[in-house]
């Protein structure tokens, strides 16, 4: 019988935050930004849609920690089946992260998306959480 583990003050359960319309996302389309904070830091992250499904990531690429679109929001190369890093061309697959070409290490850092009645949410985990702004 499996283990039953109970939440520390380490860990919260996980919190769905609406990020946008399912029509926002287009397959192998424009990407729809989003700030998150990561381990500490503010960083930029992105959802996309492919084949049908959203994804969301990290704005990171795992060569050299930098924003990865060469235009604002695009990330798909140009026969739309790949993400690629601009600076360098490291290629990620869009359905799991992982790096598939180029200069890379591992794989981009995946944000757990789900979808339903219209709205595409990312979730938080004990090292990702929405950005605060104060009043």
């Amino acid at each position: 019988m499996p283990e039953m583990h109970r939440l520390t003050d380490m860990q919260t359960p996980s919190q769905a935050i609406a990020l946008c319309n399912s029509q926002d996302l287009v397959n192998s389309g424009e990407a729809v930004p989003f700030d998150v904070i990561y381990c500490g830091q503010t960083c930029m992250a992105f959802a996309i849609r492919y084949q049908g499904v959203a994804y969301a990531y990290l704005n990171r690429c795992s060569h050299v920690p930098m924003e990865m679109d060469y235009q604002p929001n695009r990330f798909f190369d140009l026969t739309g089946h790949w993400l690629i890093c601009a600076t360098h061309g490291a290629m990620y697959s869009p359905q799991t992260g992982q790096c598939r070409g180029g200069p890379c290490r591992g794989g981009l850092v995946k944000i757990a998306l789900t979808e339903h009645d219209g709205v595409v949410h990312w979730h938080t985990d004990p090292y990702l959480k929405p950005v605060e702004f104060s009043q």
